[in-house]
């Protein structure tokens, strides 16, 4: 078997256009894969053709020696660019390996290590950033069946903040935890938005309503940064959404500082993110992959997860996004009381609607400026 031809498709959600690809083999198995990247589904469209010549003629079944042709030998570092473009082919491949053997994906990933997924609700407090508003959704939230609820409660913070706004957060905080009562893990969004010492501001001063982490409080370049804030916060720190390669892994896991892994597929590809999700593992840690991309890539993430055995939880946007998504996939995803199961066909176990994709163009000014003052409301940003 060999591939072929590769095509592309976006799909212009207005607060983030999705990129997904079609892989086409010589015997007319084709897989999907999602490439979504936000601000750069074009810049990442075009990646993807520019290297479609490095896989063209291979067998979709050897993924390994793909991605270090798609990762290593181009000799660039393409960052998150190059990762998602990687990713998208490598799914596609994993998509095709399922469909000719008959099997799910996470049956090709090492089996089920779960009778179902626990899902952890984002996107939902979509509105103005007031402790009522939050609050108001919060229990809507909950009353669907979640048991876990992620939120940003910062603003357009960057940094520090001041006094007014640092109440303001905390007070949202202390309004979500009321609304939802005790039995209801809170996790904390910070968008990599902080100094160190903010970032332990806050954890001191979150620490009452007890949530189970504070994700991505200060940015991830400097490793060091994050593993500093690790060590000292009073609230487990959640990271790794931001890295697109193993050794970015390695080097965080290495300090046993951070043990909330948030790897994130669409940079890794599948087979990288099982190494990862390994590495956690032997570092007593557990996995709670990224899952804020597109349809497919919740998908992806709950294949990953079900087959992992140091699985925690499972990020869900998909029923707080635009209507028509669950029209772009022939078999979305199902949740059952703020749960989830991967589908049992093979592959995916899904795949692309394009007479729906094609009905919601790319436009440019479909991304999240979460910098942008009143960005929390997810409208087009043109």
């Amino acid at each position: 078997m060999k591939i072929t031809k590769i095509e592309t498709f976006i799909a212009g959600n207005p607060w983030k256009n999705w990129l997904f690809v079609k892989v086409h083999t010589d015997e007319g198995i084709h897989g999907i894969g999602e490439g979504t990247l936000n601000g750069f589904a074009k810049t990442v469209e075009a990646a993807i053709h520019e290297l479609s010549h490095v896989v063209i003629g291979m067998d979709p079944f050897d993924v390994e020696v793909m991605s270090l042709r798609l990762f290593r030998d181009v000799f660039s570092d393409g960052g998150q660019i190059q990762g998602s473009a990687l990713a998208a082919i490598e799914t596609a491949c994993w998509d095709i390996m399922g469909k000719v053997t008959g099997q799910p994906l996470y049956k090709l990933l090492g089996g089920k290590c779960h009778d179902k997924l626990r899902i952890y609700a984002n996107g939902w407090y979509r509105g103005p950033r007031t402790p009522e508003s939050f609050a108001e959704k919060a229990k809507i939230v909950k009353e669907k069946g979640y048991t876990a609820l992620k939120f940003d409660p910062f603003g357009d913070a960057w940094r520090t903040v001041e006094p007014k706004d640092f109440h303001l957060a905390i007070e949202i905080i202390k309004a979500v935890r009321e609304a939802v009562g005790d039995d209801t893990d809170l996790l904390i969004e910070g968008h990599n938005r902080f100094s160190v010492h903010t970032a332990l501001q806050f954890a001191e001063k979150m620490v009452p309503y007890r949530p189970t982490w504070f994700e991505a409080p200060v940015p991830p370049q400097r490793i060091s940064a994050m593993v500093e804030v690790a060590k000292r916060s009073p609230v487990p720190i959640a990271c790794g959404e931001d890295y697109y390669c193993r050794e970015q892994f390695m080097e965080l896991l290495k300090h046993d500082a951070v043990h909330i892994i948030q790897l994130e597929p669409q940079f890794l590809g599948i087979s990288a993110s099982k190494q990862v999700a390994g590495m956690v593992h032997a570092a007593n840690g557990v996995i709670a992959p990224h899952s804020a991309q597109g349809p497919i890539c919740s998908i992806v993430c709950a294949h990953l997860n079900m087959a992992t055995p140091n699985f925690f939880l499972h990020e869900i946007f998909d029923e707080f996004n635009e209507p028509w998504e669950k029209e772009i996939l022939t078999n979305p995803m199902h949740i059952d009381n703020g749960y989830i199961v991967p589908p049992d066909s093979p592959g995916l176990g899904t795949d692309l609607n394009i007479e729906e994709i094609l009905k919601h163009p790319y436009q440019p000014g479909n991304w999240l400026p979460l910098f942008r003052q009143g960005w929390e409301k997810r409208q087009t940003n043109k």
